[in-house]
């Protein structure tokens, strides 16, 4: 597992985030945006981004990536940093530059923005819904097709953790696994030796399987639509296990009883929604001509 960056710095950037950017132009721009081409080709513009409601920042590097491969020219000068978070009416960036690849950008730069501010203020609300019970909000593999590594940069940024990145960097043994594999014990013994070094996760459906999973030594156990009673209950054999592993709650969690969830507990709560359920923030660039 990742854990969150500092509440002060905002984590660094995908590495993939250049293919990101120019695969949302390439699918914007085509051969060409005909509409800007409409614009006196020495025409300059000055605008500013702002926020229409309170939400957290995030996106920042997608749009300086934006409008770099556009046309280095453009000039943005920020008032936020990705992690901070916005009042309504705030002022996010001042833009200034050339009128045609800012034209051209505005829509993937602000795309880009809301949707990854709305998963960083998503993220926010859960984490401060638990705080102080020493529960972590962790996020999914649901993310947007091609948008994963940004979706989950967001996370960090509004204080959640990621959980697996993808396939390759953790175990995470269902059903299915476990009735292939024959039991939960061979299911987690395949796992330790078929990916070494790496942790192994057992998703469980009732404290009869726990305490299976439990003797079997995974690193982490999912309670799978667990009770509130039963996710008590959990918490309780786990500790009085000889081999406790961390536990982590999941299944259609809401921001409304996250906070009961996590008070039984848990280790984790893991919330889909974070990054499959989100509504893009609603952000404005307005802009001025010069004559």
């Amino acid at each position: 597992m990742n854990d969150r960056a500092a509440p002060d710095a905002a984590p660094a950037p995908p590495p993939d985030l250049p293919e990101q950017v120019a695969a949302a132009l390439r699918e914007d721009i085509g051969a060409g945006d005909v509409t800007a081409r409409l614009v006196p080709q020495g025409q300059r513009v000055r605008g500013r981004v702002i926020s229409r409601e309170a939400a957290v920042l995030c996106g920042r590097p997608w749009v300086e990536e934006c409008f770099r491969q556009l046309d280095p020219r453009v000039h943005l000068a920020w008032h936020a940093g990705d992690g901070a978070h916005l009042e309504a009416g705030q002022v996010i960036v001042e833009l200034e530059g050339p009128a045609r690849p800012i034209l051209t950008g505005e829509r993937t730069a602000l795309n880009f923005l809301q949707l990854l501010s709305a998963t960083a203020t998503q993220a926010s609300r859960f984490t401060e819904a638990v705080r102080g019970t020493g529960c972590a909000i962790l996020d999914t593999r649901k993310t947007l097709p091609g948008l994963r590594s940004a979706q989950k940069y967001a996370v960090r940024c509004g204080g959640a953790r990621n959980h697996r990145l993808g396939l390759y960097d953790m175990v995470l043994i269902k059903e299915n696994h476990i009735v292939a594999a024959g039991s939960i014990a061979q299911a987690v013994a395949a796992a330790r030796t078929a990916a070494a070094g790496v942790e192994v996760e057992v998703e469980v459906e009732s404290l009869a399987e726990l305490e299976e999973a439990l003797a079997a030594g995974p690193d982490i156990v999912m309670l799978d639509e667990f009770s509130l009673q039963d996710m008590a209950a959990a918490v309780a054999i786990n500790r009085a296990s000889r081999r406790p592993a961390r536990l982590e709650a999941s299944g259609n969690v809401s921001l409304q009883d996250v906070r009961a969830i996590a008070e039984t507990g848990v280790d984790f709560v893991s919330v889909g929604g974070i990054t499959k359920h989100v509504r893009a923030v609603d952000l404005s660039m307005r802009l001025q001509f010069s004559a």
